[in-house]
């Protein structure tokens, strides 16, 4: 495989990528074909992250994190997708979404209690996706009724990605439906509380080894002290979740992309037609030199938002364009290293075609390419209507 691109690192960032992506290929590499077909991450290899430093990357120091940048978690999801994109977005879900959520609106007293746990072992889940509540995320049916110290939960989950093997659930609730939005309200669950249940497992036609799972709430028991934020204000913590963990998406998705790119160019340099490698072919190379342009392109978008992010600028519409983007990228990238293997390409017994079935969820998870277009356009109107 060769090395990663260096877009725009620091020597630091640089070293820190380059020592994933090493463990990645030394570690997850072996295991990748059959942690997809049972659909399982190996066990094993989640002592590894924590012991990597790979699942509390923003958590203060003082509780066990390794207290690096936002960007620092992207090159991490980046460097991890070229070898698995399960596995990458086993630690983007974490990083992104579970300890930002707690490291943005956590109290000083839930910090202290779950952050340890989660640099440490303690795995997390972002419980949002409903039956009913998908791209509409605020029409969730999920209760939260207060009942003495404690709030009582009630209601299903779906789609939760690390849902098997969580320790710690952000779950948002509705604690007053007549006050549509306004009464959601995120609950830390830990997975003992009484009346959690983890539910059904998705058979998934990619990122097979991420489990993707129900999670049933039944009387589900959480203290009072255990709400994430402020009660009413769910829906802000969502939001701004959210548009983070586009940007982790976008992170998975380049590093998919180099991947399956990187291993169709070592294919296409070693093949040999003609008397003459097949990379040599200009109906070949114009075909691969325009997919390099489009992962550095998708890489840089990727790279800008998170950096915006890291230095307290606006970065929701360069988060939504580098989602879609490179969520579109990493299905033609992946789709060409296919053909550039030609019939092999077509078998399980090349990566290439599991980094095909992977992409597919770039579009789906995380808000629609739909949804990201229409986050584009309203900002870019309220940009145009100043």
């Amino acid at each position: 495989m060769t090395p990663m691109p260096l877009t725009r690192l620091t020597e630091d960032e640089s070293i820190f990528r380059e020592a994933v992506l090493q463990f990645a290929q030394a570690q997850v590499a072996p295991h990748v074909h059959q942690m997809d077909q049972d659909a399982k991450i190996r066990p094993e290899l989640i002592p590894q992250l924590f012991e990597m430093g790979l699942m509390g990357v923003e958590v203060p120091e003082k509780f066990g994190g390794a207290e690096a940048s936002f960007f620092t978690a992207i090159l991490a999801i980046e460097a991890l997708a070229t070898v698995d994109p399960s596995v990458s977005v086993f630690v983007d879900v974490q990083n992104t979404l579970v300890n930002n959520a707690i490291l943005n609106y956590g109290s000083p007293a839930l910090q202290a209690k779950y952050f340890p746990k989660m640099c440490s072992q303690w795995v997390g889940s972002y419980c949002l996706s409903e039956p009913s509540s998908g791209s509409d995320a605020f029409a969730l049916k999920t209760r939260a009724e207060k009942r003495g110290d404690d709030w009582v939960l009630n209601g299903t989950k779906l789609w939760i990605t690390n849902g098997a093997e969580a320790n710690l659930y952000i779950v948002l609730a509705n604690v007053d439906p007549s006050k549509g939005y306004k009464g959601i309200t995120a609950f830390i669950v830990e997975r003992d509380f009484p009346g959690l249940k983890v539910g059904k497992k998705e058979d998934k036609l990619g990122i097979r080894a991420s489990s993707t799972t129900e999670i049933l709430l039944e009387d589900c028991v959480v203290p009072a002290a255990n709400v994430l934020g402020e009660v009413g204000k769910g829906y802000k913590i969502a939001i701004e979740t959210l548009n983070e963990g586009r940007i982790g998406i976008g992170a998975q998705m380049i590093g998919l992309a180099q991947g399956a790119f990187d291993y169709a160019m070592g294919y296409m340099l070693e093949r040999q037609q003609f008397g003459q490698p097949i990379a040599n072919f200009q109906g070949l190379e114009f075909q691969y030199a325009q997919v390099a342009t489009e992962i550095e392109s998708a890489r840089l978008m990727v790279y800008n938002a998170a950096r915006l992010k890291d230095a307290g600028l606006p970065f929701v519409k360069e988060a939504a364009m580098a989602k879609l983007y490179s969520s579109q990228v990493a299905e033609r990238a992946a789709s060409m290293a296919v053909e550039f293997l030609g019939g092999v390409g077509f078998t399980k017994e090349y990566p290439v075609e599991k980094f095909f079935r992977d992409a597919k969820i770039g579009k789906i998870y995380e808000g629609t390419s739909n949804m990201q277009l229409s986050t584009i356009g309203k900002l870019l109107r309220k940009q145009y209507s100043r």
